[in-house]
C-alpha cells in the first residue's frame, strides 16, 4: 500500500488540483486509487463531485468517533473512491492538540482498514502543520510537493523543505519527496527561472513534468470533475497524465 501526502503550507499552488488529477490519472490507468480529504476546506471533496458532507461525516467521523476508514469511502464522479472532508475537521486540532498519541491515528487506521486493498492512497493535506497534517506525514514516507511558478512559492518550498528536514531528524526517518512545478506559463521567463532554480537546488527530486496553467484545470473543479472528465484532450489533462506516469515509472507509487 503506497501512501502519498500531497502537501504545501502555501495556498494557491495547485495542491488540491494535483491530488485530484493524479488520483484520476491513476484511476484511468486502472490502479484503483483512494483519496483522503484531510483539509477542513473540503476542496478535494467539492472538486471530485462527491456527495456533500455534513456534520461529523467523512474524515471527521474517523477522528471523532473512530469510524473505520473503509466504511467512510464514497464514490466520485470519476469512479475512484474518496473519504470526504467537512468543516468539522477544523475542530480536530483543538480536540487532540495536547495528545501526542493522536498524531498516529491515521497510520493505525490505514493499516487496519485499507492495507489489504493494496491501492495507492493520496492524501490532500491541510496547509497548516497541525494534528491533521502530522497524521498524514506519519502515515507515509512519501510527500508530493506542488510549487507554483512564482517567487513567493519558491521561497515557500525552501521553508517546507527545512520543516521536513527537521521532522525527519525528530522522527529518525526519511520522507521520499518529489516536487512538481504547477501553474507554469511558457510565455513567461520567470517560469523557466523558477524551474531552473528548483532544479539546481533539488536535482532529481524535481519532476521533469511541468503543469501548465490552463483553462481546463481552472474550470473543472467548478463542475465537480477532474480534468480528464471535463477536458480530456486539453493540455492540462496531458500534463497530469505525464506527471502520473513519471511518478509511477520512478517507483514513487510502489507498494512498501
Amino acid at each position: 500500500m503506497a501512501v502519498v501526502a500531497v502537501f504545501n503550507q502555501k495556498g494557491g499552488v495547485g495542491k488540491t488540483t494535483t491530488c485530484l488529477n493524479v488520483t484520476a490519472a491513476l484511476n484511468l490507468a486502472q490502479r484503483n486509487p483512494i483519496a483522503l480529504d484531510m483539509d477542513p476546506q473540503g476542496h478535494l471533496t467539492l472538486a471530485s463531485g462527491a456527495a456533500k458532507v455534513v456534520g461529523d461525516a467523512g474524515m471527521a467521523s474517523f477522528f471523532k468517533h473512530q469510524t473505520p476508514l473503509i466504511k467512510l469511502l464514497g464514490d466520485t464522479q470519476g469512479g475512484w473512491q474518496l473519504v470526504p472532508a467537512s468543516l468539522e475537521l477544523a475542530k480536530i486540532d483543538a480536540m487532540f492538540g495536547s495528545d501526542p498519541k493522536a498524531a498516529t491515528l491515521l497510520k493505525q487506521g490505514l493499516r487496519e482498514d485499507l492495507a489489504l486493498t493494496g491501492a495507492p492512497i493520496l492524501i490532500d493535506c491541510c496547509p497548516m502543520l497541525g494534528v491533521l497534517t502530522l497524521n498524514a506525514l506519519l502515515a507515509t514516507d512519501r510527500v508530493l510537493i506542488p510549487v507554483s511558478a512564482d517567487f513567493l512559492s519558491l521561497q515557500g518550498v525552501h521553508r517546507l523543505d527545512s520543516a521536513l528536514n527537521a521532522l525527519e531528524t525528530r522522527l529518525k526517518r526519511k520522507f521520499e519527496r518529489r516536487i512538481v512545478v504547477t501553474r507554469f506559463d511558457s510565455r513567461r521567463k520567470l517560469s523557466y527561472e523558477i524551474y531552473d532554480s528548483l532544479r539546481a537546488r533539488y536535482g532529481s527530486l524535481l519532476c521533469n513534468t511541468r503543469i501548465g496553467e490552463t483553462v481546463g484545470l481552472a474550470s473543472s473543479p467548478m463542475h465537480g470533475k477532474d480534468v480528464f472528465q471535463f477536458a480530456p484532450h486539453s493540455p492540462g489533462a496531458a500534463d497530469y497524465r505525464a506527471l502520473t506516469q513519471e511518478l509511477w515509472d520512478s517507483g514513487f507509487f510502489n507498494n512498501d
